[in-house]
C-alpha cells in the first residue's frame, strides 16, 4: 500500500500528485529500471522543496529529486517508494549578468532555454549533453554533465560558481566557490541528489569564439579514427569537440535525421575555434593528421548551417538508435585519451563474446565510450547477455586505467561496479560523508554504491606503488593511528601561523614527497607529489611544452590546494592519492578528463587545510596553451570551520587526530 500523502496535500495544496497513472509516470527515468513512488510533488518554487524535504524527514519518509527524468542510469527511480520531489515547472532563466558572464538559474531550467538567453548576449553554457533539448540544469548539476565541448571547456563542474540546496534536513543552505574551508560546493554536484537538492545555481557563461570551423573525417575503422583523436590533441591542438561514430551508429542517423554523413566504416567530427593564422593553423594540423590516420574523406563544412545539420546528426544518434531494437542499454565508460584504440577493439570483442548487437560512439576527444547494446526485455536470455556485456564493457575501462562513468552517473544500474574502482575503504569513506550530510539516508537512498552486504566484485583498477617518502609517511601516520596518538602535518611551512609552527613539537611532513611520479605526454595529465615545490613542477613541464593550470606561488602543490587562496586551482584537478588519519590510503579521481563515479573528494579537500586528509599526489589536467592565471596571490586565511566543515571532520577523522590546532581560538 502507497503511503497516506494527505498532510503533505494540505500544506502544498494543488502541488502533491498519488494517484495511480501520477504513480506510474514517476516510476521511470530513462535508464531500464522501474519503482513506483508514493507521489510526486511538482515544486513551482524554493519553499516548495524544503516543505516537502522537512514533511519527509519528519516521518523518516524517502524522497528522491527529478528534472526531465533523463536519467540513463537510475538515478532518478525511487527505490524505496516514498516522494518524488520534481523541480520541472521550477523553469525559469532569472537572470543574465553579461558583464560577468553569469546566469543564474532553476533548476528545472532546460540546458537549450539558457543557451537561447545567452545568445543575444554572445554567450554560451559550456556543458552541452546531447540530451540538452530537454534536460534540466538541476539534473546537470546532478550528474556532473559534460558533453562534446567539455574537452576544450570543462564539464558542469568547472562552470558552476554557486548553489542554493534545501538539504536533507529540509533547512536550505547556500554554498559558493568562495566559501571558507572545505569545498562543500562540489561535493554537492555530481552527488545524485544524494547529499541536497539543488534550487539556484549562479552559472559561469562563456564569450562565443571569432570562428568555428566544422571537420568531417571518414576512415576505414574506428581505431584509425580514435587513434587520429589522440594524435590530434598530442599534437597540440585543442579542438571545441571531437566526436567519433561507427558504421551502424552512422547508419541509423542518416535514416533518421538526414545530415549527409558518408558511408563509411567510421566517421570523426571536429570542431575547431579560434581566429586568422591561429585557425589555419589548427586546420592544417588536423588535415596532416587524419591524411596521416587513412582518412578516406575530409570535408569542411560550408557554412553555419552545415555545420549544424552535421552537429544535430550526432545529438540524434540515441533516438535515431532506439528506432533499431525494442531495447537500448547505453553504457558509458571512459579510458585515458591513448587508451582508446584498444578500448574499441575490447568494447567490440566483448559485444560478440556475448552475441549481443551494438554499436559505438564516442565523446572522443575526452576518452569518453557509449556503446549502445540492442536487445528486447521479453528474450530473458538476450536481456542478460546485453546486461553482461554492459558491465564487462565497463569492467574493460577500469583495466585500461579509466573509470564507469564519464558522465551518466552511478545510479542504480553500476552500483555494484563501483567495487571495480574502489576497495571497502573508499566505499566506507563515501558512505561516511553521505551520512554526515544525511543520517537517516532519505535522499535518494540506495543510489551511487553498493548497498550493504551486497557482493563485491574485486578491484581490477591498475595498481599505483607509493614512492619510498610516501611510505614512510604513511607507516609515520599508522603508527600514530594505532597509539590514538594526535599529530599535525605541514609542507614548506609557508602557510603555518608561526606562533602554531613553533609551539608544536613532532609535526609530520609532506616536503620529501616531491617527486613527479608520471608524466603521460599523450594524454596530457602529470601526477605529482604533494610536496613538490610550484616552481619546480613548472619547471619541468615548460620546456616540454606543458603548460600546469596553476600560479606560482611560495611553498608546495599540496599546500597551494590546502589552502586554495584562489577559487581556479581547482579546474585542473583530475585526481588525489590521500592518506586518511586512520592510515588508509584513497585514490581517488583518476587520470581521465571526465569520471562521476562517487563524491567528488578531490576538490573537497581544496582549502581544507589538512584538517579531513593528507595529499600524497595529485593528478593535473596539462594544457598545450598557456592559462590565464592570476599574478599575485592573496594571502590564504584560516576558515572559521561551520556545522557542516564539522560534520565531515566525523567522517574523514572520527577520532580527531590531525592537525587537532584547527579548532583553537584564535
Amino acid at each position: 500500500m502507497p503511503r497516506d500523502l494527505s498532510s503533505l496535500k494540505r500544506l502544498l495544496p494543488g502541488r502533491v500528485y498519488d494517484g495511480e497513472a501520477d504513480r506510474l509516470t514517476y516510476a521511470y527515468d530513462a535508464s531500464l529500471e522501474r519503482s513506483r513512488p508514493d507521489g510526486a510533488v511538482l515544486a513551482r518554487r524554493e519553499d516548495d522543496v524544503a516543505l516537502a524535504v522537512r514533511w519527509c524527514a519528519e516521518r523518516r519518509i524517502p524522497f528522491v529529486v527529478r528534472g526531465a527524468g533523463t536519467n540513463l542510469s537510475g538515478g532518478c527511480v525511487p527505490l524505496r517508494g516514498g516522494v518524488v520531489v520534481s523541480t520541472a515547472r521550477m523553469d525559469r532563466v532569472l537572470s543574465v549578468d553579461a558583464p560577468s558572464r553569469e546566469a543564474l538559474v532553476e533548476p528545472g531550467a532546460v540546458n537549450l532555454a539558457l543557451q537561447k538567453r545567452l545568445e543575444p548576449h554572445h554567450l554560451f553554457y559550456a556543458p552541452d549533453p546531447a540530451s540538452y533539448r530537454v534536460c534540466t540544469l538541476g539534473g546537470n548539476i546532478g550528474e556532473n554533465a559534460g558533453g562534446p565541448r567539455c574537452l576544450r571547456y570543462g564539464v558542469t563542474a568547472h562552470h558552476v560558481r554557486a548553489l542554493d540546496a534545501v538539504m536533507p534536513d529540509g533547512s536550505i543552505a547556500h554554498f559558493s566557490l568562495e566559501d571558507e574551508g572545505p569545498e562543500l560546493m562540489s561535493l554537492l554536484i555530481g552527488s545524485e541528489g544524494t547529499l541536497g537538492l539543488v534550487t539556484k545555481a549562479w552559472l559561469n557563461c562563456v564569450p562565443e569564439p571569432p570562428e568555428i570551423v566544422a571537420v568531417l573525417a571518414a576512415f576505414r575503422s574506428i581505431e584509425e579514427s580514435v587513434a587520429c583523436v589522440a594524435a590530434i590533441v598530442a599534437s597540440g591542438v585543442l579542438p571545441r569537440d571531437m566526436e567519433a561514430m561507427d558504421r551502424f551508429t552512422l547508419d541509423c542517423i542518416e535514416a533518421y535525421a538526414h545530415p549527409g554523413y558518408p558511408q563509411a566504416e567510421a566517421v570523426l567530427l571536429i570542431e575547431l575555434e579560434g581566429e586568422g593564422a591561429g585557425l589555419a593553423l589548427q586546420l592544417d594540423k588536423v588535415r596532416e593528421l587524419c591524411s596521416r590516420h587513412g582518412t578516406l574523406e575530409l570535408r569542411l563544412a560550408k557554412d553555419a548551417a552545415e555545420r549544424d545539420r552535421l552537429w544535430e546528426g550526432r545529438r540524434s544518434a540515441y533516438a535515431a538508435l532506439t528506432r533499431r531494437s525494442t531495447n537500448v542499454l547505453v553504457e558509458d565508460g571512459v579510458v585515458p585519451r591513448s587508451r582508446l584504440p584498444e578500448a574499441a577493439r575490447r568494447v567490440r570483442a566483448i559485444a560478440q563474446a556475448h552475441q549481443s548487437p551494438s554499436s559505438l560512439l564516442f565523446h572522443a576527444g575526452d576518452g569518453n565510450l557509449h556503446p549502445h547494446l540492442f536487445f528486447d526485455e521479453r528474450d530473458r536470455e538476450g536481456t542478460a547477455r546485453a546486461h553482461r556485456a554492459g558491465q564487462e564493457m565497463l569492467k574493460a575501462c577500469v583495466e585500461l586505467g579509466g573509470s564507469i562513468s564519464g558522465e551518466h552517473g552511478i545510479g542504480i544500474e553500476k552500483r555494484a561496479a563501483m567495487g571495480w574502482l574502489f576497495p571497502p575503504e573508499t566505499l566506507g569513506l563515501f558512505r561516511r560523508i553521505k551520512a554526515a550530510f544525511d543520517p537517516e539516508n532519505l535522499a535518494n537512498p540506495d543510489k551511487m554504491f553498493p548497498l550493504p552486504g551486497e557482493p563485491l566484485p574485486a578491484p581490477v583498477r591498475p595498481a599505483r606503488p607509493c614512492s619510498p617518502a610516501a611510505q614512510a609517511l604513511i607507516d609515520a601516520v599508522r603508527e600514530r593511528a594505532a597509539e590514538r596518538r594526535p599529530f599535525s602535518l605541514f609542507g614548506a611551512r609557508s602557510k603555518i601561523l608561526k606562533a602554531v609552527a613553533d609551539r608544536e613539537k613532532g609535526w609530520l611532513t609532506t616536503r620529501p614527497l616531491s617527486a613527479i611520479l608520471e608524466l603521460e605526454r599523450e594524454d596530457f595529465t602529470v601526477t605529482a607529489e604533494a610536496g613538490i615545490s610550484l616552481s619546480e613542477l613548472k619547471s619541468r613541464l615548460d620546456p616540454e611544452g606543458f603548460f600546469v593550470p596553476l600560479p606560482v606561488s611560495t611553498g608546495t602543490l599540496g599546500g597551494l590546494l590546502a589552502t586554495k587562496p584562489w577559487p581556479g586551482v581547482r579546474d585542473g584537478i583530475l585526481g588525489m592519492r590521500v592518506l586518511l588519519p586512520d592510515g588508509t590510503v584513497h585514490d581517488l579521481g583518476g587520470k581521465v578528463m571526465k569520471n562521476v563515479a562517487g563524491y567528488d573528494v578531490p576538490r573537497l579537500l581544496l582549502g581544507s587545510w589538512g584538517t579531513l586528509a593528507i595529499l600524497l599526489d595529485v593528478t593535473l589536467r596539462l594544457s598545450p596553451i598557456p592559462p590565464e592565471l592570476p599574478g599575485e596571490l592573496p594571502k590564504p586565511k584560516l576558515p572559521r570551520m561551520v556545522s557542516w566543515h564539522r560534520r565531515l571532520k566525523r567522517a574523514f577523522d572520527p577520532q580527531a587526530l590531525l592537525n587537532g590546532w584547527f579548532e583553537e581560538p584564535r
